[in-house]
């Protein structure tokens, strides 16, 4: 006796009442990395924006989106997929079929240790482009008295470590600006982990939201440290912190200045109670590679960007 077929796939795009089932397709994709909510797809009308869902049976099996990647890349639109990878190849060529023509490449973005993913974009004729890391910190873990030395060494040398009062004058922001725009430019550049410098106004309105850390040296500022704090990251848990640029003036490279910086950043984010920090940048960026280590942090699967050259199929 012959086994049963299993029913066919039908794709079909998302509607609102799909978005309990998306955000728990996604949420097991990212093996609970994040966890997605309903109210995160519902309002996703954006017309340059296209979700499909696939079912099999009635049942959502998979889903894929494809979106502008954003303002690091463009030229480029983001390809995220979910759920059964036997649906992803059908997914994949219907979204294409929706794309506009004037973006000339597609990008997408997976850990390593997630298979069915890695397994499409290989098979997909996706290129390995770019490679990222991500760490987390147990900040119940974290003492600051490790650094403790270092802390005394460097404020006899005449560096103080503060955080940042947001009442600065302007001077004193326009000075923040510069050395954070210097930290940016000396970062190896990366789709998934470059954006593209904020205005002046709106990044001082940003820098305002976050706890933000410094070193001076004679007054003048010459490092700084960014930790986000989740109530602006939706998919963040509300007890964790996430470090975003450390920016060190090249005159003063090679101290352990972001070492202690960071090292004081975590020690208060523990002190208001968090438990968690996380952090990432390209796997270029061997010297804050080094710092997180020297923190504690535990580095996770590495993340790929895979990339593919299709100017002729959007056209």
């Amino acid at each position: 006796m012959s086994e049963p077929s299993s029913p066919p796939l039908t794709l079909r795009p998302f509607r609102n009442a799909d978005a309990a089932a998306v955000a728990t397709l996604l949420t097991t994709s990212v093996r609970g990395l994040w966890h997605y909510r309903p109210e995160h797809f519902q309002k996703d009308t954006d017309p340059e924006k296209w979700r499909l869902v696939a079912l099999r049976g009635g049942e959502m099996v998979a889903t894929g989106r494809l979106a502008p990647f954003g303002d690091s890349a463009p030229d480029a639109l983001r390809l995220d997929l979910a759920g059964d990878g036997a649906a992803f190849s059908r997914l994949y060529l219907a979204l294409l079929a929706q794309a506009p023509g004037r973006f000339r490449r597609l990008l997408g973005v997976t850990r390593e240790d997630w298979p069915e993913q890695m397994h499409f974009f290989t098979a997909a004729g996706f290129r390995n482009a770019w490679q990222s890391w991500g760490a987390h910190l147990d900040l119940t873990a974290f003492d600051f008295e490790r650094f403790r030395a270092l802390d005394e060494k460097l404020f006899l040398a005449g560096y103080e470590v503060g955080r940042w009062d947001n009442a600065a004058t302007d001077t004193e922001w326009d000075a923040l600006y510069g050395l954070h725009r210097q930290g940016e430019a000396d970062v190896p550049k990366n789709p998934t982990t470059t954006s593209a410098p904020l205005p002046r106004e709106e990044w001082q309105r940003t820098l305002s939201e976050e706890a933000v850390f410094v070193v001076r040296y004679r007054g003048e500022v010459v490092v700084l440290t960014r930790l986000a704090l989740p109530k602006h990251h939706p998919l963040q848990s509300a007890r964790e912190v996430s470090s975003d640029l450390t920016a060190t003036h090249p005159a003063h490279r090679s101290r352990g200045l972001a070492t202690l910086l960071k090292a004081q950043a975590l020690a208060w984010a523990r002190a208001e109670g968090y438990t968690r920090a996380g952090t990432g940048g390209a796997v270029l960026n061997l010297p804050m590679l080094r710092v997180n280590t020297h923190l504690g942090y535990q580095t996770e699967p590495m993340w790929v960007t895979w990339e593919r050259i299709v100017t002729n199929a959007l056209a």
